[in-house]
């Protein structure tokens, strides 16, 4: 079971719970598909696209459960991302931690279990 892994604030989280559905942050909705990163990919995320920003989840996802709808596409760097056009179902997700902020405006990726 590979994980891919989505960070998004508490508030979209919670209204995800709620609908049994997240659609994607804006950003996704703006690109046409979900954004996700590996393991290794994560901390550039963290820094590059969410670095200042508090009241943060890493959700954790088993792509094997996406299907079709997932597609690893070249991005930064010219590595492959893994993006999920649709919406993703939250019987994929295999846990959500929290991430800590630092006073520096970086933050903690928790620690992942292979």
């Amino acid at each position: 079971m590979p994980k891919i892994y989505k960070i998004c604030s508490a508030s979209a989280w919670r209204e995800a719970e709620r609908h049994g559905v997240y659609r994607g942050s804006v950003d996704d909705l703006r690109d046409g598909f979900i954004h996700f990163s590996t393991a290794m990919q994560l901390p550039e995320t963290a820094r590059k696209h969410f670095f200042g920003q508090s009241a943060l989840f890493l959700v954790e996802v088993d792509s094997d459960a996406l299907g079709a709808g997932l597609r690893w596409e070249r991005s930064r760097n010219d590595e492959l991302f893994p993006h999920l056009y649709g919406e993703l179902d939250l019987g994929a997700v295999t846990a959500v931690h929290q991430m800590h902020s630092r006073a520096d405006g970086g933050h903690d990726i928790p620690e992942l279990v292979p």
